[in-house]
């Protein structure tokens, strides 16, 4: 099984940083006059004033200053591209030593959980009533910021637990489940409500019903479900050719118990073949290469142009993952038993056969319209993603209904979701808070 031991296959493959460890990176921080790592962080976390407390060893006063800005710490601290972000603007870096900010973020969120220093004081949820349909990042975020507000916010989500791509998407060497449980536990604890198995837009639950039930707005923070296919290129409905995201659902389950070993669309040696050059696309390889297969990823572009965060190619590579770049898929080939066998490359050194037992897109995702779709008023682009508007900001074509994250800007980093999902919750704040004065002095508004 490549480089990678199989009992521990899936063991976080970054450790966090123990109490000592912790506070001699922290101190190491120049506490710069115009933090670079500041600028870098989308969010614009107070990073600093963070370290520095943990560098006293203030672990609760750390853990506040992070609240300020971030309600999903722990995640953050594992999962977010730092060396393009925060610890890729500090200083430091120059000497090829940058502060490990992710790390430091990780372990003041892990020991707060451990030690649930967190004591918020929470005002009443008379500020309004707000539906938040999705439990990702975004969803999370605005729901997190809502209720801090003062708002009794409800989270709608259709799986069995919450979480969305965080639960269900990112693999357990990554960001064990176990965390991201504990951080929606403590949204969970700031008073919002979570509804799960409730997929909106089927079943009589649609935006129009959320209203009636008295909800003064509604957030779709629901990502983009839909994976993008191959159906133009010969093949692609052959037996053995599916999704990676399909593929590290049933992994995630598998981890879980909830399925077993051959439920899992991979048998132990088989020859796999990924095609993408995406965080999603490792995610799948590296996955695959726990599960005891061969791994191969297809990119059409060069090394430089991958969209993938470096380290996590460089990690790929260690474990065992090949690469073929400047690669397509020009026809998937069937075998005797009619399942895939092989498939004919486009290469730099022209036209070739190469035999591969699987293969998993992973080259993009877009919306669902299963909320559009049974909702009217709701404008979406050309391809599937819904309009919003600046002022409120982050409210679509339908007044009172708002969306924000990968729904709206395509598919980004877990932190780039938030930093949207953060700016539509104060569009939501300034529409509800509107909307009562507007009742208050007796102007009459029609329903949604």
């Amino acid at each position: 099984m490549s480089e990678i031991d199989e009992q521990n296959a899936f063991q976080v493959v970054h450790e966090g940083y123990n109490m000592h460890e912790a506070i001699e990176e922290a101190q190491r921080c120049l506490h710069c006059k115009i933090p670079q790592c500041k600028k870098g962080c989308p969010i614009e976390n107070d990073i600093p004033d963070f370290v520095h407390e943990l560098s006293k060893g203030n672990l609760g006063s750390a853990m506040q200053i992070i609240n300020n800005k971030s309600n999903l710490p722990a995640i953050c601290g594992r999962v977010c591209p730092h060396e393009k972000q925060c610890q890729g603007h500090c200083v430091l870096g120059k000497k090829g030593t940058p502060i490990q900010i992710g790390k430091l973020e990780q372990f003041i969120a892990d020991f707060d959980t451990k030690m649930q220093l967190r004591r918020e004081k929470l005002p009443q949820k008379t500020r309004g009533k707000v539906a938040v349909i999705g439990s990702g990042p975004a969803g999370l975020t605005v729901a997190g910021d809502l209720a801090r507000e003062g708002f009794a916010v409800t989270i709608f989500e259709g799986q069995a637990e919450p979480g969305g791509v965080l639960m269900y998407g990112i693999p357990e060497y990554r960001l064990p489940k176990v965390v991201v449980r504990s951080e929606t536990a403590k949204i969970e604890a700031l008073g919002v409500n979570f509804v799960c198995n409730a997929l909106v837009g089927e079943n009589g639950l649609t935006v129009d019903s959320l209203f009636a039930e008295g909800f003064d707005a509604i957030f779709m923070g629901t990502g983009t479900a839909v994976p993008q296919n191959m159906d133009s290129t010969p093949g692609s409905k052959l037996h053995g050719v599916s999704q990676s995201t399909y593929f590290l659902h049933n992994v995630n389950a598998f981890n879980e118990g909830a399925l077993g070993r051959d439920q899992v669309p991979l048998k132990d040696g088989e020859k796999v073949g990924v095609i993408g050059g995406g965080n999603v696309a490792m995610d799948a390889a590296r996955t695959a290469i726990r599960m005891g297969s061969d791994v191969t990823v297809i990119y059409r572009r060069t090394q430089e142009e991958m969209p993938a965060i470096q380290s996590e190619y460089e990690e790929a590579v260690s474990e065992g993952v090949k690469f073929q770049w400047e690669t397509t898929v020009e026809e998937f080939i069937a075998g005797k038993n009619g399942r895939l066998a092989e498939c004919r490359l486009k290469t730099p050194d022209g036209e070739r056969i190469e035999k591969f037992d699987r293969i998993y897109l992973a080259i993009g995702s877009r919306p669902a319209n299963r909320i559009v779709s049974t909702t009217e008023g709701i404008e979406v682009d050309e391809k599937g993603y819904v309009k919003v508007q600046e002022r409120p900001y982050g409210m679509t074509t339908r007044r009172g209904v708002f969306a924000g994250g990968d729904v709206v800007h395509r598919p980004q980093t877990v932190v780039l979701a938030m930093k949207a999902a953060k700016d539509v919750a104060q569009g939501i704040a300034q529409y509800v808070d509107a909307l009562k004065l507007m009742k208050d002095v007796g102007i009459k508004i029609e329903e949604q």
